[in-house]
């Protein structure tokens, strides 16, 4: 977890991009504040965290990014690229975050790891760009903009998250895992260096690739641990914090510490299988139950901290979380983001495959069906089963990836009902699924399964979970590293055939035989939950708190964004019998207001 900020210009005002380097050092987190050297090299002058790698002469700065490279690969790739160009280059060169910049051919590359594991901004300005492993950093610079974009707005409320390639500054945009830019003549091009290729044949038996995965699974822990007193693990008692802490625990026998959140909500609270987990591996527990009183606390200076608005609700527990590793003297997390992901472990996945044996149905009687069942009368629609058979014919004909969306809030109501017309004229309400789409679509020769996952690597890891807790553990001053997000973890997912994967309606079925007798039975058959939180329930109680959410809510009525009237239903429906379901809606507007009051707009 470094940190990079440069421009590369050939303004006539040299001293501009040095002030400007300082100025963001002094903003930098306190934690390695320190640790960062302003630098120059020629036309690009550049700030970088110096437990970054960084090779000679006319440079390669990487930001390890969780995978480990050595200083003589750095600078081997550094000579070709200084002596051929981008051209010279392949995608297993690229296992970072960073930037190469060859001086006399003046052509600038950045690049993110194969799924970006954290973010690369930017910014073209005229006879050159900025960047920065911040938003914040970029529209620091006195040639970039910080005007709001809208479409993004509109985004965030479909996403929860302003997702890439945009970001919530019209002029800055932010690069996707796995992608290059080149700027070269003033000029920028993108492109995907590392587009995973999917197997479906069987390389291995699945007993020998399960073996495979705890061996990488444990090299990967002990790759990213800096010593037992200064590595902890996160550990909710889910698969995959559970995994990561008994990899450490195999690294430090007895010593491995690990950090649990509670919550004293029924439904919520599943520290008993974080306690089943450590009972055994024989991990250091340390647990913490968050209260209304932390929530209050917290809200602001998250919404702060974050370059853009963000909206999920787990990012407060992934704070404390952090905090409580610091205060007991940690300096790195592992954490366990990517299992879900990368081994099918989303409810969503199966029910989106139940849709696939519609199209089984023989073309002509599946005509007759959908005639039949749209145009049945209304008294047959009153039983469950033709209703439930209507339904599901109505979701079957909606193509992937567009049927992921079916329950979208924005989906379930009009764009006219929820923003003003005026802010609608500005934006395309087609954008949130075009991009879904086109993600979707990227990997060559891949089944429907494989490509959800992938779609899911930039949206929900990359433009979210990771997100989350990247900033948050910086926040809390510790750094966080990505176990189950190794290249060798990734790769090895990429040969596991789908009907393994996900076998008929069992999620991760490989990666649950893969850990039997290595995981508790308890936490291999539990039934997924994740780290939510239990805001909806509190807000109907906690003054405070419901204080802090409804005033920034009628505050964010002065912003032309969102109709009144529609905020006021938000708070109306969650006064009523939906306090979870409008919760959600409600801490996602809240934090929307909360990031803007932020940053003083």
């Amino acid at each position: 977890m470094g940190f990079i900020a440069g421009s590369f210009t050939d303004t006539p005002n040299q001293n501009q991009p040095e002030q400007w380097l300082q100025r963001i050092k002094q903003q930098a987190p306190q934690f390695f504040r320190d640790d960062l050297n302003v630098s120059k090299a020629g036309e690009l002058s550049y700030l970088a965290f110096d437990k970054s790698l960084i090779a000679g002469s006319h440079y390669v700065i990487a930001d390890e990014g969780g995978h480990h490279l050595a200083k003589d690969q750095l600078q081997k790739l550094a000579e070709r690229f200084i002596e051929k160009g981008s051209s010279s280059l392949n995608q297993a060169e690229y296992p970072f975050n960073g930037l190469m910049f060859n001086q006399a051919k003046k052509e600038l590359l950045l690049m993110t790891d194969f799924l970006g594991l954290t973010h690369l901004y930017y910014a073209q300005i005229p006879g050159g760009l900025v960047f920065g492993s911040t938003a914040d950093a970029v529209i620091a610079h006195p040639m970039v903009s910080d005007e709001v974009s809208q479409q993004t707005i509109y985004d965030y409320l479909y996403f929860h998250h302003c997702p890439s390639p945009n970001t919530i500054y019209k002029q800055v945009k932010k690069l996707e895992g796995g992608q290059l830019l080149v700027f070269k003549e003033g000029k920028v091009t993108l492109s995907y260096y590392w587009v995973p290729e999917f197997s479906e044949n069987r390389r291995v038996s699945n007993e020998e690739a399960g073996k495979i995965l705890k061996e990488k699974l444990i090299d990967a822990v002990r790759q990213a641990a800096v010593g037992s007193d200064q590595t902890g693990a996160f550990l909710s008692g889910g698969l995959d914090s559970s995994s990561v802490a008994g990899a450490l625990s195999e690294v430090y026998p007895g010593q491995a510490r690990t950090y649990t959140m509670g919550f004293p909500v029924e439904g919520y609270d599943e520290i008993e299988y974080a306690r089943i987990a450590v009972d055994r591996f024989k991990t250091r527990s340390n647990e913490y139950y968050l209260t209304p009183e932390d929530t209050v606390a917290a809200i602001p200076k998250i919404a702060a901290y974050y370059d853009e608005p963000f909206g999920n609700s787990s990012a407060l527990a992934a704070y404390y979380c952090a905090k409580m590793a610091k205060d007991s003297g940690i300096n790195v997390m592992l954490a366990g983001d990517g299992g879900d992901e990368l081994f099918a472990g989303n409810e969503r996945y199966a029910k989106q495959l139940l849709f696939d044996k519609y199209y089984q149905i023989p073309g002509l009687a599946r005509i007759l069906l959908k005639s039949g069942l749209t145009h049945a009368p209304q008294i047959l629609l009153k039983n469950k089963i033709i209703f439930k058979a209507k339904r599901y014919v109505e979701q079957a004909e909606i193509p992937l990836p567009d049927r992921l969306q079916d329950y979208n809030f924005m989906n379930r109501h009009s764009a006219h009902d929820i923003f003003n017309a005026d802010f609608l004229d500005a934006i395309d309400v087609n954008s949130p699924i075009k991009s879904l789409r086109d993600c979707y679509n990227r990997p060559a020769k891949a089944g429907a399964l494989n490509r959800m996952l992938y779609m899911d690597w930039k949206t929900t890891l990359h433009d979210n979970d990771l997100v989350k807790v990247n900033k948050m553990c910086e926040m809390a001053g510790v750094e966080v590293r990505y176990p189950l997000l190794d290249k060798s973890i990734i790769d090895l997912s990429c040969q596991i055939p789908s009907s393994d994967k996900l076998k008929g309606q069992q999620l991760r079925w490989f990666y649950k035989e893969a850990m039997r007798n290595y995981l508790p039975d308890q936490i291999i058959n539990k039934s997924k939950h994740g780290f939510g939180l239990p805001f909806g329930i509190w807000l109907k109680d906690h003054q405070p708190l419901k204080e802090l959410a409804y005033d920034s809510i009628n505050a964010l009525k002065k912003r032309d964004y969102l109709r009144s009237d529609f905020l006021d239903h938000a708070i109306k429906m969650h006064q009523s019998v939906h306090a979870a379901y409008y919760g959600e809606l409600i801490w996602i507007l809240m934090m929307l207001e909360q990031w803007f009051q932020a940053k003083k707009r």
